[in-house]
């Protein structure tokens, strides 16, 4: 009978034994992944309006409706910080903005701690609309009808595209649950 090295036997459940989750990728790829969109503002794209979704707001939205408790509740800080040096946004709004919306978001999931994908999407919605509206405000914009058919498209825009981003999360999600092989 011929002897297998244990290393190159496999069954049914060896692929699976001894593996754990890396925590670089655990802990890593949602803060990246809203890093990441917060850079968005650097893309060389010219519009004579704001057409460009809150890429950072809707990733974290994302996150957070598909894994509520990865982000923190004080996660809003530091990212908003980060978001407000390459938005152009007066300092301190992506701040308040982002912390805000963890918070808004941690108490909709103390209510209503079973959700369906329409309610995520309705209240992703809401936070995205107050949150175009908010940041206007808050850069000065001049409160008028005109000003608010200036926001209409990003907003419209940003609803019909959160669908997207929180599949495009779910497949990061995936690639941070990978289980990698330890050695040793």
């Amino acid at each position: 009978m011929e002897r297998l090295n244990p290393q190159s036997r496999r069954d049914a459940y060896g692929s699976k034994i001894n593996r754990d989750h890396s925590p670089v990728l655990v802990y890593g790829v949602p803060w990246l992944s809203i890093l990441l969109g917060s850079m968005t503002p650097l893309l060389p794209i010219i519009a004579p309006a704001p057409v460009v979704p809150p890429f950072a707001l809707m990733i974290m939205l994302a996150w957070r409706v598909l894994r509520p408790g990865l982000l923190p509740l004080w996660a809003g800080f530091p990212l908003g910080l980060f978001d407000d040096l390459f938005s152009g946004q007066p300092f301190g709004s992506a701040i308040l903005l982002f912390s805000l919306t963890l918070i808004a978001l941690e108490l909709i999931d103390l209510r209503f701690p079973w959700r369906v994908f329409w309610q995520d999407w309705l209240t992703s919605a809401l936070i995205i609309a107050i949150y175009l509206v908010a940041a206007a405000l808050l850069s000065g914009t001049p409160v008028g009808l005109l000003h608010a058919s200036v926001i209409l498209p990003q907003l419209l825009l940003s609803i019909a595209l959160f669908p997207i981003f929180t599949r495009m999360v779910a497949l990061l999600d995936r690639l941070r649950l990978l289980r990698v092989r330890r050695l040793g």
